[in-house]
């Protein structure tokens, strides 16, 4: 469940998406002090965030659970098809290929109980 983005610049295919947030042109995307991003429409907001990692050549988002929520198959989806959209949107010529794994990398967490 990472997205994977292969860029020549990571740090600033991050920056670039930061910023649309920042002067508005993204209004369903924000970003805590952590740096994680979330989902801002109400019935996503809290369902889980995308953590931003930087490698060389890639920028990969790793999906962070909700500790009080189970993580379900629609959160993960909705998550990562809307953000690769979003980056489509507003990033598309930083980046050359994005990809979202299926199931959960070992950098992902996932809640898969419900907590009491």
């Amino acid at each position: 469940m990472a997205i994977n983005f292969k860029t020549s610049d990571p740090p600033g295919l991050l920056k670039a998406f930061k910023k649309a947030i920042d002067e508005g042109h993204v209004v369903t995307w924000a970003y805590d002090k952590d740096g994680d991003f979330y989902h801002t429409p109400e019935q996503w907001r809290g369902r889980g965030w995308l953590r931003p990692i930087v490698y060389t050549g890639q920028l990969t988002m790793n999906f962070v659970k909700n500790n009080t929520l189970r993580t379900s198959s629609a959160d993960y989806a909705v998550l990562h098809g809307r953000f690769i959209e979003s980056m489509l949107t507003h990033c598309d010529k930083l980046f050359s290929d994005a990809t979202a794994t299926a199931l959960p990398t070992n950098a992902d967490t996932i809640n898969t109980t419900s907590a009491a």
